[in-house]
């Protein structure tokens, strides 16, 4: 029996990862080994492991990371390095599926490399400027044996970064599949769960500090956010909370203060979970902010999306996103664009490149199947073509 450990540290993850989760608890020749950490241990950032805790998965390890109050990046990489590399040398796992881009997953997936045992990576090879999240993305697919990109385009990168075609699997999107295949709420009760009338017209808001050297002040970008929310008039603002990087907790408290002046207008929740994030997008006018769900799993829904300065720079975006510069001015003007009639119907027509049917399904096939033993070459060869709706095979 094969032992599969699966890192989560943030809510957006673990919705991705749920359906994988729940299969490898669920397979015969695998061991899921599930450990908990980052902001689902963080009172601050919501203590999203309920959400996990709720669902009944067996978690094997729960690891604080995070310290009490916002600190600089590089202390909570080195502690987590360190915490992670005293966990793997006492389990050390038969391989580690990890997901995204997170400075914290990069932690973990250096500890994971450094103890020789075989990462499995998802969501390798996109493309995302504006954060830093960009170099720990590329940083964790080198360190990687294994790879689930989420759309054709991503696994022609990884390619081209010299990854195996052999080690390449393109299953398509997780946030595509829960979206098809989780029951959602419906709409009366999405209002009585969040406390908020969402029956009238709404928008969903989720916005994160750009990370990237060059980013702009977080306290600027949130207030140019909130001023163009206050002049766009028609649509009650629904907000969640920002993440865990540098800069998230004053955005947050920005868009807290928003709601609370504006309390006929908006109203914030520092975590809906993914049941009610999805039922949330599903009835959503307006789906707003800077978060990869915005141009990743939109499409799907075909709902409208604005996408705000640089921090999705470079994924691949569909017919119902109108990006815009974080200004006050562009923001607004995208908002109105983007709840135009004839945008709403560009964005219904929307095709998702992310569809790779039972795209949980096919990562725990391979890392049933898949011979981690060989080592790694740089692979400089020709580019293979990718279809995630293809069956994977090894």
């Amino acid at each position: 029996m094969r032992t599969i450990c699966v890192v989560t540290a943030t809510r957006a993850e673990y919705g991705l990862l749920r359906p994988v989760l729940k299969k490898l608890a669920a397979a015969p020749e695998l061991r899921l080994q599930l450990v908990v950490t980052g902001a689902h241990l963080s009172p601050r950032l919501g203590l999203t492991v309920a959400e996990i805790e709720a669902d009944s998965l067996p978690i094997a390890a729960r690891l604080p990371i995070f310290a009490e109050t916002e600190e600089p990046v590089a202390r909570t990489l080195a502690r987590t390095l360190t915490v992670f590399d005293a966990y793997f040398a006492e389990h050390h796992p038969d391989a580690v599926l990890l997901l995204g881009d997170r400075f914290e997953i990069f932690a973990v997936a250096a500890a994971a490399a450094a103890r020789h045992i075989p990462i499995a990576h998802i969501s390798g090879g996109d493309v995302t400027l504006g954060a830093a999240d960009e170099y720990y993305r590329h940083c964790i697919s080198k360190m990687a044996a294994l790879h689930f990109p989420s759309c054709a385009d991503s696994a022609a990168r990884l390619v081209r970064m010299g990854e195996e075609p052999g080690r390449v699997f393109c299953v398509g999107g997780l946030g595509d599949e829960n979206i098809r295949t989780l029951p959602k709420m419906s709409r009366e009760e999405l209002s009585a769960s969040t406390g908020f009338d969402l029956m009238q017209p709404f928008a969903l808001v989720t916005y994160h500090p750009e990370t990237s050297a060059d980013a702009p002040d977080p306290a600027d970008q949130a207030d140019a956010l909130c001023a163009a929310m206050a002049a766009t008039p028609g649509v009650f603002w629904l907000i969640t909370g920002s993440n865990a990087d540098a800069g998230g907790q004053v955005c947050t408290q920005k868009m807290q203060a928003f709601a609370a002046a504006h309390p006929d207008r908006a109203g914030f929740i520092q975590s809906l979970g993914l049941r009610r994030y999805l039922s949330a997008m599903q009835y959503a006018a307006l789906v707003a902010g800077n978060s990869s769900s915005g141009v990743v799993e939109t499409p799907t829904f075909g709902v409208p999306t604005v996408n705000i300065g640089r921090r999705q720079a470079g994924r691949l975006l569909c017919e119902n996103v109108v990006s815009c510069p974080g200004e006050e001015a562009a923001i607004r003007s995208a908002l109105r664009t983007a709840l135009s009639p004839a945008f709403v119907r560009q964005a219904r027509a929307a095709r998702s490149p992310y569809n790779g049917g039972d795209t949980s399904g096919k990562i725990c096939e391979v890392l049933r199947r898949f011979d981690f033993g060989p080592a790694k070459n740089f692979y400089d060869g020709p580019v293979p073509d990718f279809d995630p709706q293809r069956s994977v095979a090894l």
